[in-house]
């Protein structure tokens, strides 16, 4: 089996400009996730675009802080920063292969198309996104990743 197909490329970088990217997308579509790790981590629910990990290179890889977030994930951030780069699942399987990079760091996240919701059921009632999309509540993501809702730590 190959590879997907490279659509587009698209630059991006952190807020003080210490590490850039350069990402080989292969899908234009990005979700939105609501638990209450990324919630933290970004100050708002994470939006991101799943990007083959091969398919991403960086310029000032030394400033990148990666970070073990749970069990089954990690999150790296930019040391000088403190911008979200991306988050990693770390368990075998066909979704170790991306990274989920916050479309905040593209220079033009122009042509994406919002799809997904995960935890959905943790979304304050504070804000809701409009528009007609996949939800999927805890237990459905989980289940999606093969992971026991009894050892979910995001």
């Amino acid at each position: 089996m190959s590879a997907p197909a490279v659509l587009s490329t698209r630059t991006g970088g952190c807020l003080c400009g210490a590490v850039r990217l350069s990402a080989g997308l292969t899908s234009h579509e990005f979700g939105a996730c609501h638990c209450e790790m990324c919630r933290r981590w970004t100050g708002s629910s994470l939006l991101a675009i799943s990007v083959p990990e091969v398919n991403v290179t960086w310029q000032g890889a030394e400033n990148i802080a990666r970070f073990k977030s749970s069990d089954w994930a990690e999150r790296a951030t930019c040391r000088k920063c403190g911008s979200p780069l991306f988050y990693h699942i770390t368990l075998d399987g066909p979704m170790a292969a991306n990274l989920e990079v916050p479309i905040g760091l593209l220079d033009d996240a122009n042509g994406l198309t919002f799809t997904s919701e995960i935890y959905i059921d943790h979304k304050p009632d504070s804000y809701a996104y409009s528009g007609d999309r996949q939800r999927m509540t805890r237990k459905e993501t989980l289940a999606q990743l093969g992971i026991s809702d009894e050892e979910d730590l995001t």
